[in-house]
């Protein structure tokens, strides 16, 4: 068989292979198409105002959304809309004087009641004492609001609904429930304020903000779900009750929200990294540590360092008449390092050698050989001369 027809055998069985892997392939797969709705990213997911913002830039208009009310930094012109869905009990005396003045001027505040908690501790917002509303407690009762293609629509379901005294009912433009209210629009000099029991139908609860339409479009989308927004009718309640000055100013979302920190975000959701390198550490650290256990006891009062010991055996040797043994001892160091140091001048003996140690450390060779010179076993004195002598020299070399 030629090498041709054994390659041309082996592609047309490759081919084959390749051919049956593609037929089981394309028989038990099926192409399908996935959408997935992928969680708020960035701003969207701590400002429940964005779908709104994002609606209203739709419509062509100014908005600005903040945390926190700041007049100071804001700004508003007189025919501005603040859209006020930060706690009204957090404002300080200052900041509801200076906010009722800007309304005064032809501005349009919407401020919600306080919302629901622990109404034993709970104290009435100065903002809302000046408007002459009074809020009550939380009810779970709702409110109906006829739409033509949605029969038995309810709203305000979530919050607290609140009453007017006798000054503010004078002032009331528009009422809605009783004998408790969900929503009174009150004349404040030549501006107006929406006061509601929630602005649960302007927040965003979890949707994906992409999918919304043009806000207030008269457009059906079967496909979109009933919260937020996305529901007609809370587009339509809400392009109502932004209408006194539609189109006429700046739209301010006042969130009344932080977004989460970055340390926040680090412990929440990076995990996975700080984790393990939090055993790590913790490893190394035990690793590192000195052992537990009981506390080493301190050593007795009574014992004593290595030199006490060296010199009291040096000062037994002396009282034993030792002293020649501990000066050959000395001595014998001193070999030892001159043989390391200097070999020639160690292999000398007498003279030559106190000459050549003379010469190395710069001595009289008179003081050197009368160091080297064992001492009386009687004369303490000379005996302890002569080792410092000897130790000075084994220093030098």
């Amino acid at each position: 068989m030629s090498r041709r027809v054994l390659w041309s055998g082996v592609a047309v069985l490759a081919l084959a292979l390749g051919a049956l892997v593609a037929l089981l392939f394309l028989r038990g797969h099926q192409r399908t198409t996935t959408v997935e709705t992928l969680p708020p990213q960035g701003e969207a997911r701590y400002n429940p105002l964005y779908v709104l913002g994002q609606a209203l830039r739709a419509d062509g208009l100014p908005v600005q959304s903040r945390a926190t009310l700041d007049l100071r930094a804001m700004q508003p012109a007189a025919r501005d809309t603040i859209v006020l869905l930060q706690d009204s009990d957090t404002l300080t005396p200052a900041q509801v004087s200076a906010l009722l003045r800007w309304v005064e001027g032809g501005g349009h505040l919407l401020v919600r009641t306080p919302p629901p908690g622990d109404d034993a501790t709970r104290h009435e917002p100065a903002l809302l004492q000046q408007l002459g509303v009074q809020s009550l407690g939380y009810s779970n009762r709702c409110e109906p609001f006829d739409v033509p293609d949605d029969p038995g629509h309810v709203e305000f379901c979530h919050g607290r609904r609140f009453a007017l005294d006798h000054h503010a009912r004078d002032r009331a433009l528009l009422q809605w429930g009783e004998p408790d209210h969900v929503f009174a629009r009150l004349r404040h000099g030549e501006g107006v304020v929406d006061v509601l029991a929630d602005m649960e139908y302007m927040k965003t609860r979890g949707e994906n903000p992409n999918a919304l339409p043009r806000a207030f479009a008269p457009e059906e989308d079967a496909n979109l779900p009933p919260d937020g927004l996305k529901d007609l009718a809370h587009r339509d309640l809400t392009r109502y009750l932004l209408a006194p000055n539609y189109g006429h100013g700046r739209m301010w979302l006042v969130y009344g929200a932080r977004p989460t920190s970055l340390w926040a975000q680090i412990l929440r959701h990076g995990w996975p990294v700080w984790l393990p390198l939090l055993l790590a550490l913790l490893c190394w650290l035990a690793a590192r540590a000195q052992r537990f256990g009981s506390r080493i006891p301190s050593p007795r009062i009574e014992r004593r360092s290595l030199l006490d010991h060296l010199t009291a055996s040096g000062e037994l040797l002396l009282r034993q008449r030792q002293g020649v043994a501990l000066h050959a001892a000395v001595r014998a160091l001193l070999m030892q390092r001159l043989q390391r140091r200097a070999p020639v001048a160690a292999a000398l003996d007498g003279d030559a050698r106190d000459q050549a140690i003379a010469e190395l450390i710069g001595w009289p060779a008179a003081r050197i050989a009368t160091a080297l010179a064992s001492p009386p076993d009687n004369d303490a004195s000379a005996m302890r001369e002569r080792i410092s002598l000897l130790l000075q020299m084994r220093r030098l070399l």
